[in-house]
């Protein structure tokens, strides 16, 4: 395996691990305020579904021999696209972004960054994420059949969000992603 490959999968999974205690972090600090979790029972999923990719990823380009020998200079400029923009979205909501649902009532929605033009643009990116990392690598099967994973995990996650806005909904409390902010009244 190429050691380019070998970097930026380290890269990405570090990146992944941090992101996680970024997301438990500002869960603590949410759940100090008054938040609460919905949709417990299919977070475990989404892990499942992460930790399977880069396993898959790993696999394809070891078992099946679909290794990319040098770096596509398209992928590799969408890949870093994705990762500003990555970056964007858990910078735009600061404390607020997080992995799970977190509803935090009588807060608003966030309207900064990413979430000022789209609803949920980190559900995209990890989309466009889940197909170009393995297409970067030479894992096109991995390419095809993770984000389609994605988009049925998706299928529960966002009606649960939904469902969690009308569950808190108020003159002054709104849901996105994690994307909210504390009102005082």
């Amino acid at each position: 395996m190429p050691t380019w490959i070998i970097i930026i999968l380290a890269i990405l999974i570090i990146q992944r691990l941090a992101e996680l205690l970024i997301a438990k972090r500002n869960e603590r600090r949410l759940k100090a305020h008054g938040a609460i979790e919905v949709g417990e029972q299919h977070y475990k999923w989404f892990i499942i579904v992460h930790i399977a990719f880069f396993i898959a990823i790993i696999l394809e380009m070891t078992l099946v021999g679909h290794i990319a020998t040098e770096i596509n200079a398209y992928l590799l400029t969408i890949f870093l696209a994705t990762q500003l923009m990555r970056v964007w979205c858990i910078t735009s909501l600061g404390i607020y972004w997080n992995t799970k649902i977190i509803i935090l009532p009588n807060s608003t929605l966030i309207k900064k960054g990413p979430y000022k033009y789209v609803s949920h643009p980190n559900y995209i990116i990890v989309g466009f994420e889940l197909c170009i990392i393995p297409l970067l690598f030479g894992a096109y099967v991995t390419a095809l059949v993770f984000p389609l994973i994605h988009i049925l995990l998706l299928t529960v996650r966002i009606p649960l969000e939904n469902e969690a806005l009308k569950g808190t909904s108020s003159a002054n409390a709104t849901f996105k992603h994690g994307g909210m902010q504390i009102k005082k009244r």
